[in-house]
């Protein structure tokens, strides 16, 4: 059991994937891109503000438990494609992912006893090239809200991804491997 200080309903599906059950408390911090940020060091930042974020807003009686806390990023170039603010904005991302290599960053960051740990796994993702028809048909099923990128991996852009280099479940939003090692690594200080 720990704490997952997210909103996603993915991250939470991918922990119980890995057996583990979470109390979700999301962090709410300001996102904002700081000026010559790398995307790396963006999504590094952002996971391990969350972690602080919730665990000093949590109950004492969570207080022995890791908190969990995740950020990603899409990036062509070093060009940061975070969630759409609106239709427009999401079809001006996947336009701009259309028939790109890309690079999906996830940050992990655990926070336990007054400690965070941060790890980061990126992932190339190649896209194919997607009429402004599938596009169009893409946002009208309302699948790109609230997603960075604007797509899914594990729904209907799934058919546009020709492959991927790296790990699925971090394009997902949580890379499993690097969160049942830091899972490990902070549980062995407790």
């Amino acid at each position: 059991m720990l704490i997952l200080a997210s909103r996603s309903p993915r991250r939470t599906e991918l922990l119980k994937q890995i057996g583990i059950d979470c109390i979700v408390l999301p962090a709410d911090i300001d996102e904002s891109l700081q000026q010559d940020e790398l995307p790396s060091q963006y999504v590094k930042r952002l996971a391990k503000e969350k972690a602080l974020a919730t665990a000093s807003n949590m109950k004492k009686e969570y207080s022995n438990l890791v908190v969990l806390a995740a950020d990603t990023t899409v990036c062509v170039g070093s060009k940061v494609l975070g969630k759409p603010e609106n239709d427009a904005d999401a079809l001006q991302m996947l336009k701009s992912l259309s028939g790109t290599k890309h690079e999906v960053h996830t940050a992990v960051a655990a926070y336990f006893n007054g400690k965070v740990s941060v790890v980061l796994n990126t992932t190339t993702v190649e896209m194919m090239r997607i009429s402004k028809e599938m596009i169009d048909a893409y946002i009208a099923s309302g699948e790109h809200r609230d997603k960075a990128g604007s797509y899914g991996i594990q729904g209907r852009a799934a058919a546009w991804i020709k492959r991927i280099e790296g790990s699925y479940s971090g394009v997902m939003g949580l890379p499993l491997f690097e969160t049942a090692q830091l899972i490990e690594k902070v549980a062995a200080k407790k």
